[in-house]
């Protein structure tokens, strides 16, 4: 087999890089981290959902999402209870000068970040962004990633506790 093919079996074209499914935590749930997040602080998770509403302040976009939990090929569905607890909300997190043009195009998200420890609405875990990909009604459709996915910046203040 050659170099590059095997490049390509070890990169995988799914919907998440192989890099980040190997450093998240398996079978973590919206369910699991709004109840107590603390767990699961520092780790790395894969979600789904829709971006319902964006915030800024001084450093940083806030992406409000409605969760939508991931299939086995890490495509955001639509939960089976959508009243349940998997229906609920969480936050990602991401620096100002890391946001592409075309995220707002994007229907469907599926969102590795890293868990902050912090819950907004005293039920909303924070996530600080890896890798997001975006997905319109045709497919994909655009790709945003930090440099370095072992990255774990320290959490700003402006990250805190938002009640």
């Amino acid at each position: 087999m050659s170099a590059s093919l095997i490049v390509g079996a070890l990169g995988g074209c799914g919907a998440v890089p192989w890099r980040y499914t190997w450093i998240a935590e398996p079978g973590v749930t919206l369910p699991m981290l709004s109840a107590d997040p603390q767990p699961y602080v520092g780790m790395a998770v894969i979600m789904g959902g829709t971006i319902i509403s964006e915030e800024t302040d001084d450093d940083y976009l806030w992406l409000c999402l409605k969760n939508r939990p991931v299939d086995q090929d890490y495509q955001p569905r639509r939960p089976v209870d959508t009243d349940g607890p998997e229906a609920g909300f969480y936050w990602v997190t991401v620096p100002k000068g890391q946001v592409p043009p075309n995220y707002r195009d994007w229907g469907r998200v599926t969102v590795v970040g890293r868990v902050t420890g912090n819950q907004r609405n005293q039920t909303e875990p924070v996530l600080m962004l890896l890798y997001m990909r975006g997905w319109s009604g045709s497919g994909h459709y655009g790709v945003w990633e930090r440099i370095n996915p072992n990255y774990f910046p320290s959490i700003p203040g402006s990250v805190g506790p938002r009640n």
